[in-house]
């Protein structure tokens, strides 16, 4: 079963959205939506029976009376993945999903068990092989290797069809060279040769659509929990915002297996829960999102900044916010990039947790989010090694996490690091440490930091030593965010000195567009 049953609605609820919507009838074999339409409405069952097949017919699940159907591609406006069937006469509401948009944002019970439950079948058919895309390529190809790593990062459901192990696979691309690989296969059967990330967005109905020059009040570069926390509160107190990302709305956190430590869930919550629930937020105001979409330069102006990007459209905005986070620092050995993306990754989601279980696991680092990592994958039943170069794990790590490692069996190896990885064809079987012990890993992990992502700001705004954004006092910045450019701001793992957690960035995301208010009304300065 790929997606779990439906939470049941409750009549309260299937009743006011029976306000909303539109009562229908459907008959015994009929289609409700299939694989690869455009759109397909919230739908609400009152009586009877639905089945949802995946693109080959397979029967995944079936939800009755007081169920609903749908899943994430509901709210992103994504391509259908799966088929629905009805297999008992029919009485259901039908909203479609800009109604349901907006109800989400009245009804926070209702919101809660839409969302959460969107998320959780999303998560399910991430574990399925033959839904959604499919990537032909062999792990060799560099092109190939960054489609998947595209499709991981935006949690599409995918299958990677390696032709040099699967002869089928192989029969697809025969006759095809290089330069047109990989083959990308997309819900419905419209095949992409060779396509860029932006070109499947869209033939997926994700990404937005830029004219050639965009003037806005305020573009945000970078669509992690800072720039989402910008979107938010700029598009809700009446700033045009446009958030430009390059990979995956959600950034690093996105990806996230857990986090604990976030105020208001104690329980803990799914990055992809978290992010994905900030960006509905941020398009429920309006604030348009468009991915992907790299920043290449900045080009600061007396009226309005613009920000170059690199398939030559340009937004003019008269502030600009500088969330682009960090990206994942690699480890310095040899042939690593054989290895990435088959058995070496740098998130532990649940493909990975999936494909790990009851395997050998090295987990590479010393933060939060190696040890996040490690005990998620101990709980699918991976046996999880975690590897760190300090003397004291407790110096980079928090206590709660370190105590978890003992409830789930992870082993904690101090002072090591890795020289050298083993195994053919991108398929690890051991790695050998830098003390010339070597040890056992079907797959690795690594959290090893992150390096700002600011190359391509050049000059234009003040860095610190290691690259991150200078900001108030130490850059002579009107505003404790504000930049060595009056108008542009930095908040989040970007800015020097900042706090690398989830809801600080979030934090300076929401507190950075009060004071791009000030600066747009040329108020006073306030303090650093």
């Amino acid at each position: 079963m790929a997606a779990p049953a439906s939470p049941m609605l409750s009549a309260s609820q299937l009743a006011r959205l029976g306000a909303l919507g539109e009562e229908r009838t459907a008959s015994v074999g009929d289609v409700l939506y299939r694989v690869g339409d455009r759109r397909y409405p919230f739908i609400a069952i009152i009586e009877g029976e639905v089945a949802i097949h995946d693109a080959a017919g397979q029967e995944l699940v079936r939800h009755g009376a007081s169920g609903f159907l749908g899943e994430l591609n509901l709210l992103s406006g994504q391509t259908v993945f799966l088929t629905a069937v009805v297999t008992e006469p029919l009485r259901y509401v039908a909203i479609d999903r800009e109604d349901l948009r907006e109800l989400l944002f009245d009804d926070e019970p209702l919101s809660d068990l839409l969302l959460s439950t969107f998320i959780a079948r999303r998560e399910a058919l991430q574990r399925v092989d033959g839904i959604g895309l499919e990537v032909i390529g062999p792990h060799s190809s560099e092109p190939t290797l960054r489609m998947v790593s595209f499709a991981r990062s935006n949690r599409l459901p995918f299958t990677w069809r390696d032709p040099e192990r699967d002869p089928t696979a192989d029969e697809l691309v025969a006759g095809l060279d290089a330069n047109s690989l990989p083959l990308v296969r997309l819900p419905g059967g419209l095949e992409l040769h060779a396509p860029s990330t932006g070109d499947v967005l869209r033939a997926l109905g994700i990404g937005a659509e830029l004219a050639p020059r965009e003037e806005v009040d305020l573009v945000v570069v970078g669509g992690g929990p800072a720039g989402l926390g910008a979107a938010v509160y700029g598009a809700s107190e009446g700033l045009d915002t446009l958030v430009v990302e390059s990979t995956a709305l959600g950034g690093q956190a996105g990806s996230s297996t857990r986090i604990e430590n976030y105020l208001g869930f104690p329980a803990g919550i799914t990055g992809s829960e978290l992010t994905g629930r900030a960006v509905t937020q941020a398009r429920k105001f309006h604030a348009r999102t468009a991915t992907p979409f790299r920043a290449t330069s900045l080009e600061p102006g007396s009226d309005r900044h613009v920000v170059q990007l690199d398939d030559g459209h340009e937004i003019a905005a008269r502030a600009v916010l500088l969330a682009t986070g960090a990206q994942y620092r690699r480890l310095p050995v040899a042939a690593l990039s054989d290895y990435e993306g088959v058995s070496v990754f740098y998130a532990a989601g649940a493909p990975e947790a999936q494909l790990c279980g009851a395997s050998r696991v090295g987990v590479v680092g010393g933060g939060n989010s190696a040890g996040q990592a490690a005990v998620w994958l101990a709980r699918g039943g991976a046996l999880v090694t975690l590897l760190h170069r300090r003397a004291d794990l407790r110096e980079t790590m928090s206590d709660y996490l370190v105590r978890e490692f003992e409830r789930y069996g992870v082993a904690v190896r101090d002072r090591t690091e890795v020289a050298e990885l083993h195994g053919p064809q991108g398929r690890l079987e051991a790695v050998t440490l830098k003390s010339g012990e070597r040890m056992p890993f079907s797959f690795l992990f690594l959290f090893l930091g992150a390096l700002p992502c600011t190359e391509w700001l050049g000059d234009v705004v003040a860095r610190d030593e290691n690259g991150f954004v200078l900001t108030g006092e130490a850059a002579n910045g009107g505003y404790l965010l504000e930049t060595s450019v009056p108008g542009v701001f930095a908040a989040g793992d970007v800015r020097s000195g900042s706090t690398k957690r989830c809801a600080t960035a979030v934090g300076e995301g929401a507190m950075a567009v009060q004071m791009i208010h000030a600066r747009l009304a040329d108020r006073t300065p306030v303090p650093s």
